[in-house]
């Protein structure tokens, strides 16, 4: 299917292998009635620790379902309604206060630079020190979400503090190397970065990595970058995901007038 990661098609994979291990067959083989006895029973299990297990179920059925031509089973699979919770924005103040937090300067660039460029997770592991142009203030992000490239600003802050790390860390190929196979960063260990920064702070928002993104994307609204230009930075394929930080992001309210006023405002 197109528009998904990898990370996402992996996890509609797991769950499809989850519940062909229960029934001890595959799902077009499963019966809507012991599909929905199981969804419920998944719905309502206390232990799962969010709703996420049951939603990326319905996913990933939808999902096989579309991929084996019965689209008439994946319609009628529960509806998902939208996650209408407003994202969790941290202030500037707080910002400021977990950039200080890590012991390591490579923690405390890969959150700057996350909060910087509003990158995902998924995003940040997968860029090299080549996608990061010094002298054009740039950073290519290669393929990401929707296999989008884009094309965001690198800050002249960010570019110093980068700087700094290349000469002293001296990464090989990736921006940040890991413990992955491929000697990559793992999305798994920037978010590990993340939670040990939070606890030495005063922070006491439910925040997460993804909360950085979150964070630049109203930050920039406020000081008056427009949503079309919002949505190409973020790599969003429509708009309306988008508008969600108009309703998080404090901006300044115009005072209502006629343009005609604004046209010969030099005769007024």
């Amino acid at each position: 299917m197109q528009g998904q990661s990898q990370s996402t098609l992996y996890n509609y994979i797991r769950r499809i292998a989850s519940i062909s291990l229960h029934f001890q067959q595959l799902p077009e083989h499963i019966s809507d009635d012991e599909l929905k006895e199981y969804l419920t029973s998944l719905a309502l299990d206390k232990n799962s620790p969010s709703r996420s297990s049951f939603k990326h179920m319905v996913y990933g059925l939808q999902y096989y379902f579309r991929h084996i031509g019965n689209n008439q089973r994946a319609i009628n699979l529960p509806s998902l309604k939208g996650d209408t919770r407003l994202p969790v924005i941290l202030n500037r103040g707080e910002l400021k206060e977990l950039f200080r937090a890590p012991t390591l300067l490579k923690h405390r660039i890969v959150l700057t630079l996350i909060y910087s460029a509003g990158l995902r997770g998924q995003e940040v592991i997968n860029l090299k020190q080549s996608d990061i142009d010094f002298e054009r203030k740039t950073i290519h992000i290669r393929q990401s979400k929707y296999k989008k490239d884009r094309i965001v600003p690198l800050s002249e802050f960010m570019s110093r503090g980068l700087q700094k790390y290349l000469s002293i860390e001296h990464p090989h190929i990736w921006l940040f190397n890991g413990k992955e196979v491929d000697g990559r960063y793992s999305v798994r260990g920037l978010s590990w970065v993340m939670r040990v920064a939070l606890k030495k702070t005063g922070i006491k928002k439910k925040v997460c990595l993804h909360s950085l993104r979150h964070s630049y994307a109203t930050h920039l609204l406020e000081e008056g970058v427009d949503i079309v230009t919002l949505k190409e930075l973020l790599g969003h394929s429509d708009v309306s995901t988008t508008m969600i930080y108009l309703h998080v992001a404090r901006c300044a309210i115009s005072q209502a007038h006629s343009p005609l006023d604004t046209l010969y405002k030099d005769a007024l």
